[in-house]
């Protein structure tokens, strides 16, 4: 038997004759996976196989007509083990599923989230762990810089207390959970609420609004050269602080973005197409799973000067979202626009896992991963060092890939769908920062404003009273409903303005004249016994003009007596 390479690149098989001649033909590909299979030099009748080759120059010139292209050697077979090399230079292990561990992942964090000392120490009220995160600190800038503000603008003589300014985010709150077509109607006479009305006037309220400042006016054209955050940067490190310092998140932090609907004028104003509000301010978030409780949280402003260069956005914002609670092996839910295997050693290294969804087109992605038919519910498993990638097919045409660097061994379950244990726990933690959104949504303060500092403490007032209630629940051990919270942490917030109103107004009353004045007549106010009657003296108690029906001895009326 002869075997031949021609010039056409196959591979000429010839026998000998024993009735006749045959001819096979094999391409070059086919001829070495023969050689390499272990073929037997006396197949053919006992005859040797005699390699010859036409010409050297026949094996280093192609055909133009037959030319195709190279497969990328990739994939390399040793003995049982398949490994792939990805275009950043990744080896891939294809692993069966169920085997393993492939790595040691850190020991998990196994507490639940919890206030910590001080917080505990200090909330024993609703209004007090609202103050938590929005302290009287913050509240004292707020209510200089307003008032400030109002003096440069309308009068030398304009001020603002501290109780007025909490009863001003007491009316905000209730506009948030009483829903009324415009801001008049919350002090009309049938939609508006009573305790709206007597906790302050409209106008009032409308002249707060309007001078509301977070900073020093002086001084933010200069401050806004290095910070577009300028305008509340200040109160806003505060309450970021305060969400930080306040409690301790449990072992799964889910991260993900937010975007307050907005369309104020400011440079870092967002249009995204796909959300239900196409205009906003993006936030990037990190919230505790059980809890819903915001973690940290940091505002997108786009390109940063003072990031490294040449790092990954998405990996900045996770290791500074992360860097209070990272080396205590916390495990970080993101999707598949902060994951990547970079991320997942950074994170590593610090003792602290990442599993989240990766997409299929960076660069560390096995090429072999990227087959758009595969069939249902089947599973192809990857490991690398610290890390394994899980390839999954939910239907005909739709993969997932999810990256974990928290599971050594990748186990299906006996379902229906044959999931893969990361895909399930995936499911299970990726909706943290949604379901935040959805219940600081349901209540928001938001209300229309042109002034993007306004939109961004409309924000802040609902991420520190959702923040308020969590801690409220654990402090004091009490389950309430949020809205039953937000209603009665309202009138804690507008309770010293209220009483201060009542105390004014009574000491106003007093200082009026015990009789009306010469030649006029008063009507009954104390309405016992008599309808609209003339009066012309007060109670001696209750300082109210009372009729002679109404009275008493020594002219007292009946109420008092």
């Amino acid at each position: 038997m002869d075997y031949r390479f021609s010039s056409l690149k196959t591979f000429v098989v010839k026998e000998a004759p024993l009735q006749g001649t045959k001819m096979q033909r094999f391409n070059t590909q086919q001829a070495l996976e023969m050689i390499l299979d272990g073929a037997n030099p006396c197949d053919s009748d006992g005859e040797d196989i005699n390699l010859q080759v036409d010409s050297d120059s026949e094996l280093s010139q192609s055909s133009s007509d037959e030319e195709t292209v190279p497969q990328p050697k990739k994939r390399a077979r040793l003995g049982t083990d398949v490994t792939e090399t990805a275009k950043d230079g990744t080896v891939w292990h294809e692993e069966q599923v169920g085997t393993g561990p492939h790595f040691t992942p850190p020991s998990p964090y196994n507490a639940d989230g919890e206030p910590t000392a001080k917080a505990r120490r200090s909330i024993t009220s609703r209004l007090q762990s609202f103050l938590c995160f929005i302290t009287l600190d913050m509240l004292g800038v707020i209510q200089d810089c307003t008032v400030q503000h109002a003096k440069q603008t309308e009068h030398e003589d304009w001020f603002m207390g501290l109780p007025e300014l909490m009863a001003f985010i007491s009316i905000t709150i209730m506009r948030g959970i009483i829903r009324v077509p415009s801001l008049r109607d919350c002090w009309s006479k049938n939609l508006g609420s009573p305790q709206i009305i007597e906790t302050m006037s409209r106008g009032r309220f409308q002249n707060i609004m309007h001078h509301l400042r977070f900073d020093d006016r002086d001084t933010r054209n200069e401050r806004a050269q290095t910070d577009k955050f300028a305008a509340i940067s200040n109160i806003w490190g505060l309450f970021v602080t305060n969400c930080i310092t306040c409690y301790i998140p449990g072992r799964h932090i889910t991260i993900g973005e937010q975007v307050f609907p907005s369309k104020t004028r400011c440079c870092f104003l967002q249009y995204i197409a796909s959300k239900p509000d196409k205009f906003g301010i993006k936030f990037w978030v990190a919230c505790d799973l059980k809890t819903k409780y915001v973690c940290n949280i940091l505002p997108c402003l786009g390109k940063d000067p003072t990031w490294p260069r040449g790092e990954r956005v998405s990996e900045s914002v996770v290791m500074r979202l992360m860097e209070p609670f990272l080396d205590k092996g916390r495990n970080v839910t993101t999707d598949n626009f902060f994951t990547s295997l970079s991320l997942a050693e950074r994170l590593l290294s610090r003792n602290t896992t990442i599993l989240g969804t990766v997409n299929k087109i960076r660069q560390e992605i096995p090429l072999s991963t990227r087959q758009m038919h595969r069939n249902e519910c089947t599973t192809q498993v990857f490991s690398t060092t610290g890390a394994t990638l899980t390839v999954y097919a939910p239907k005909r045409k739709k993969t997932v890939y999810v990256l974990s660097s928290m599971h050594s061994m990748i186990q299906k379950q006996d379902t229906a769908k044959t999931k893969p244990n990361t895909i399930t726990l995936y499911n299970t933690t990726k909706c943290g920062v949604d379901v935040m959104d959805q219940m600081v949504r349901e209540y928001t303060v938001r209300a229309g404003t042109r002034r993007w500092p306004v939109a961004v403490f409309y924000n802040m007032i609902d991420m520190a009273a959702l923040n308020a209630h969590v801690l409220y629940q654990l402090c004091t051990g009490r389950q309430e409903r949020r809205v039953d919270f937000l209603l009665e942490l309202a009138r804690e917030l507008a309770h010293s303005h209220v009483g201060m109103k009542k105390a004014q107004k009574e000491q106003l009353f007093w200082q009026q004249p015990s009789t009306p004045q010469l030649g006029k007549r008063a009507k009954c106010q104390a309405k016992i016994k008599c309808k609209d009657n003339h009066a012309t003296v007060r109670c001696v108690d209750c300082y109210r003009y009372t009729c002679g029906k109404c009275r008493k001895e020594q002219w007292q009326c009946q109420d008092c007596e």
